[in-house]
């Protein structure tokens, strides 16, 4: 890979507390103007990786490189980063804080206000801009965390569990902000354990699990990699034909379809060429990929 397109490099890291491990000899890259999902389970060592990268931990052995450098005061100015447990000073206005945010990221003054302006709008608080933290609501809160961690216009931004705590209609909104970042040229680290949202927003991911890397690549390559072996089938009769080992691994039940899992080297063709002979009334028989929900789970169970 051109070292020009790597934004972040992890390598062969690893971080102890005592006796236990919480990141074990991990490496990866970042690509450049990428989406990039961190994902694993609670207690996977997603939270002790990102602390290192962005300078608050230090690893125990291998190296991190950001922007192709080693980690600095200057370098950390280029990220922004929003951590799964948020703070804001409760007794604040949202302004004042926000400008003092921006200040340690050394913006201040008249362009201060102006992002700030801009982001409470973007955000629809833009009337709240002279309330305290204690008058919000916790999705609002999360709101203006998210706009203290992009003020400065970071290049990197990391994002640990960002729609924790939000309603459904604020998780949609959020998905759309964030994904403004991806027309320009932003690399986002996006760390989740939610791999239905994790699916809409990352171009990349890598999954880890006790500490360990499991899977990593592009979306389109892993979700390719599990082949061509389910079927979302919607029919009235065939029981028998679905209880065939030879065709069938498994069948899941779904609210008005089955998903099928078809045998190490059966037919897709020959299952639905079977269904039809024993008087099955097909309505839909649809190749399907994984889900990255799908890949997760047996990932983390095997």
């Amino acid at each position: 890979m051109n070292e020009k397109n790597v934004t972040l490099r992890v390598e062969n890291v690893s971080k102890r507390f005592g006796d236990f491990s919480a990141v074990e000899d991990l490496s990866f890259e970042v690509r450049a103007g990428r989406v990039f999902g961190f994902l694993g389970p609670n207690g996977a060592g997603k939270t002790t990786t990102i602390r290192m990268i962005v300078g608050i931990t230090v690893p125990d052995e291998g190296s991190i490189e950001l922007f192709g450098s080693k980690m600095s005061s200057e370098l950390q100015n280029r990220i922004g980063y929003l951590p799964e447990e948020r703070g804001l000073y409760k007794k604040m206005k949202i302004a004042d804080q926000l400008r003092y945010f921006a200040a340690l990221k050394n913006v201040s003054g008249a362009e201060a206000d102006k992002r700030i302006d801009f982001w409470l709008d973007r955000m629809n608080l833009g009337e709240w801009k002279k309330k305290k933290t204690t008058d919000l609501s916790k999705g609002m809160q999360q709101k203006v965390q998210f706009i203290s961690t992009v003020l400065h216009n970071p290049d990197l931004l990391i994002l640990d569990e960002p729609f924790s705590g939000l309603d459904p209609i604020n998780v949609e909104f959020m998905m759309d902000v964030i994904s403004e970042f991806k027309t320009q040229d932003k690399t986002i680290i996006f760390s989740t354990h939610l791999m239905e949202t994790a699916e809409k927003l990352c171009q990349d991911i890598l999954l880890i699990n006790k500490s360990q890397k499991v899977v990593s690549g592009s979306l389109r390559e892993i979700k390719e990699s599990y082949g061509k072996n389910l079927i979302a089938l919607r029919a009235s009769g065939g029981e028998k034909v679905l209880e065939d080992k030879s065709l069938v691994a498994k069948v899941l039940e779904h609210s008005d379809e089955k998903e099928i899992h078809l045998a190490d080297g059966a037919s897709d063709q020959l299952l639905l060429r079977r269904l039809i002979e024993s008087g099955a009334v097909v309505t839909k028989f649809e190749q399907i990929e994984p889900s990255l929900n799908d890949i997760f789970i047996e990932k983390v169970q095997s």
